[in-house]
């Protein structure tokens, strides 16, 4: 196996390990200053924070529903004993999950966490959108969407907004389980708890709109790791590796393969680039060989030089 590396310097002059538009996360601390580290992920989270206020104040709340999660058995306190709200019910029972966060995640991720959710906390009790959906399809599906993408915005920090998000990065970290899935099971166990307390429509519903949060979550999770997979099988694989380290400034692999029919020694082309570049490098390939075989596969995450960095709490 024979690896070409990309050139020093990338499309914009910087040096190949310098980060380049949306192709890699934030370095550690060390590598930028540490207050813009702090301020972006305290960012993250206030922006998480409101949008999932937006979404269970606007449109849970108002039609009865249960969210997921520590947010969920703080809407069923609620709804079953009236008083209090349902924000002082989500910080208290967050207590016991920080102690686990402290002791299973990080500190760093702690405190973060910490952080996210007081931020829910206040936006709970002032972020009340002034909307009047009818419909209670149109009021999951809303709700839905803007808790999911509160969340999955949150994760992209190295917090949470706390809650069973807590939980979830803990068995991921060990066990690689998705976070949106994992949510999704522990829900199941709120909704089961909510047929004590709600009509069987309004957990039917609930159902839904955490189905939708879920699917949501995953999305903001994975949108920004995308990243695009080429094999291309060509007898100009010479030409088009060069162009795809000094044309499109990216890394690839010549793997040998051979022929299944004639048995003829193959060159393999492995490369993989950002969604905005697979375009370019079909042009690349088919300009150098019109004849040439490219399989394009997608891939949830690729983590190395150019692109993300791992994460660590």
């Amino acid at each position: 196996m024979t690896n070409i590396s990309p050139d020093s310097h990338g499309a914009s002059g910087r040096s190949g390990n310098d980060c380049v538009n949306l192709d890699c996360m934030e370095p550690e601390p060390e590598a930028q200053s540490r207050t813009m580290f702090i301020l972006k992920n305290l960012m993250l989270l206030a922006m998480g924070a409101v949008l999932f206020a937006a979404g269970f104040n606007g449109f849970a709340l108002p039609h009865t529903l249960l969210a997921g999660g520590i947010s969920g058995l703080s809407m069923l306190m609620y709804y079953m004993l009236g008083v209090p709200d349902p924000a002082v019910w989500y910080a208290l029972l967050n207590v016991p999950l920080y102690v686990l966060g402290w002791i299973g995640v990080s500190r760093r991720f702690f405190w973060y966490s910490l952080a996210g959710a007081g931020m829910l906390t206040l936006c709970l009790n002032f972020v009340h959108p002034a909307v009047h959906v009818a419909d209670p399809v149109l009021a999951l599906l809303a709700g839905g969407s803007l808790m999911g993408a509160g969340l999955g915005i949150a994760l992209h920090s190295m917090g949470s907004l706390g809650g069973t998000d807590i939980i979830a990065i803990l068995t991921f970290q060990k066990y690689g389980f998705p976070v949106g899935r994992f949510n999704f099971l522990v829900n199941g166990i709120i909704l089961g708890a909510g047929l004590i307390a709600l009509p069987l429509h309004a957990v039917l519903y609930s159902l839904a709109m955490i189905f939708v949060s879920s699917a949501t979550l995953e999305y903001f999770l994975g949108v920004f790791n995308q990243r695009k997979m080429a094999l291309i099988i060509s007898d100009k694989y010479d030409c088009i590796a060069e162009g795809i380290t000094h044309k499109l400034h990216r890394g690839c692999t010549l793997l040998t393969g051979e022929g299944g029919f004639t048995h003829n020694p193959k060159k393999v082309v492995l490369a993989v680039v950002n969604n905005i570049q697979i375009k370019r490098l079909e042009e690349l390939v088919y300009s150098h060989d019109p004849r040439a075989f490219m399989i394009t596969l997608s891939t949830s995450t690729v983590l190395g030089e150019g692109f993300l960095k791992r994460k660590t709490y």
